[in-house]
Formats: structure tokens, sequence, C-alpha cells
């Protein structure tokens, strides 16, 4: 039974992670990207079914996205590294939605800056996608977590 709720929270986390990202296309891909799915990014506060989940929700979403096979390798990975990292911090509520700031930030602002030439300097191209890291994740990623601080119990896998 717990294995097969892991799976099932994975499988909704990705389904709405990705339905997210690509319903709301222009804002989720390019250097000032405000990708709103970016703010489940705190659910490995919750449980660790969010890893899995957050990965294959952003490696779909890439898969119809503008960057093609670099954005689903690079982008998932730091997807990947930032739900792992958000996982290890859920002692620290407030610290949980920093991981994808900074792991997006640094990996995808380079991705854009060395693999498509974006004209701009490479720290602008960090400090873009950054900051839109840090509206999807603080400004509502961090209140969700509050508030489905409340209702945790549906999270539990026994």
């Amino acid at each position: 039974m717990k294995n097969t709720k892991f799976l099932i929270q994975a499988a909704i986390i990705a389904a709405i992670y990705a339905t997210l990202t690509i319903v709301l296309m222009p804002f989720s891909y390019g250097v000032m990207q405000v990708r709103v799915s970016e703010a489940l990014t705190i659910l490995p506060f919750f449980t660790p079914a969010a890893i899995p989940g957050l990965f294959i929700g952003c490696l779909v979403a890439n898969m119809v996205g503008p960057y093609g096979l670099m954005d689903m390798v690079l982008g998932s990975a730091a997807t990947l590294l930032a739900a792992v990292f958000s996982y290890y911090l859920r002692s620290k509520p407030l610290l949980v939605p920093l991981p994808p700031v900074i792991t997006n930030g640094i990996m995808i602002g380079c991705m854009l800056y060395y693999a498509y030439s974006v004209p701009l300097p490479l720290i602008a191209c960090i400090l873009w996608v950054a900051a839109g890291q840090l509206i999807a994740c603080y400004l509502i990623g961090y209140p969700l977590l509050r508030i489905l601080k409340k209702y945790k119990k549906i999270f539990e896998l026994h």
C-alpha cells in the first residue's frame, strides 16, 4: 500500500506540474520566466514522492517546450537536484523554496547563455532566471506550503 500511494502521489504531482507549465507556456520558458508550476517545489517538504514527481513533470513539460533536448536534460536535472535539497531542508520550512531558485538560476541561466546565446551577460541570465524562480517559489510556493501544512496528513505514505 505504501508503494502504491508513493507512485500515485508522484504521478499526480508530475501531472499537475506538467499541466501548469504547458497551459501557462508564455510564462514558463525564457530568460525571465515565472514558471508557476515551480511553486510545487515545496512539496518535498511533505512527501519524498514529490522528488520523482517534480522531475518527471518537469521532463514532460520540457519535452514540449521551446528548448528541446538541452532543456529536457539540464532543466529536469536542475529540478531533480532542487527537489532533493528541498527534501533535506524540510526541518527549515523557510529554506525549502530556496534550492529551486539557486539550481535553476545557475543551471538554466548558464544554459540560456552558453547554449542559446541569449544576448545578455551571463550574470544577467542567471539573475533573471533566479528572479522568476523567487516569484514562483516564495510568492506562490511558500504561502502554499503554509496552507498545506494544515492538511499534511493527506501526504502521509502509511
